[in-house]
């Protein structure tokens, strides 16, 4: 007979970080429009949190898709200023949609393509190759943390070919900052 009573036990259930703020409405998933690049002009996309938003954004994963046969670079910058004039995308939705009224992201995805020049300032913190017809993948964790003010930029360098087709896609979650 054992010594222990379903009333002495206590279910525990471990669940994953993103699971977790999704179920509090706090993770939110998004992407760029196709971006173009090549013939010496570049494109990027990023998580912009404005200086006003309150919260501090974690970056949890990020995917870089490649339409075209060539490879090129991406370069992954810590709160850079940025060439050309960004746009913000509207491709963005909680991760978790049974919350009623849905919650909406106080970061903003913002991209520019084919412009000329590269990020100044910030911090180039590093570098991937992005293969022909193919989708690069990186789960961070919520590890990067970004205040308000702060930007996750990913910049396509144009391998100065034929034009390319890409997306830059992103998961995150937001918590208010502690006061």
């Amino acid at each position: 007979m054992s010594s222990f009573h379903d009333d002495h036990l206590k279910k525990v259930v471990n669940i994953p970080n993103p699971l977790y703020q999704s179920l509090q409405g706090r993770y939110f998933v998004g992407q760029t429009e196709h971006l173009r690049l090549g013939k010496g002009k570049n494109a990027w996309g990023g998580l912009v949190n404005p200086s006003t938003s309150d919260v501090d954004l974690f970056v949890n994963a990020f995917t870089i898709t490649n339409h075209s046969t060539q490879p090129f670079e991406a370069e992954i910058w810590f709160n850079p200023i940025t060439p050309g004039k960004p746009q913000i995308s509207k491709n963005v939705t909680p991760a978790n949609t049974t919350i009623c009224p849905l919650p909406e992201p106080k970061v903003k995805i913002e991209y520019a393509d084919c412009v000329k020049g590269f990020p100044k300032k910030g911090v180039m913190a590093f570098r991937r190759i992005v293969p022909p017809q193919s989708t690069l993948t990186s789960d961070e964790d919520g590890k990067f943390i970004f205040p308000p003010g702060g930007s996750f930029i990913i910049f396509l360098v144009s391998p100065n070919h034929e034009m390319i087709q890409a997306e830059v896609a992103f998961g995150w979650f937001e918590k208010h900052m502690k006061k």
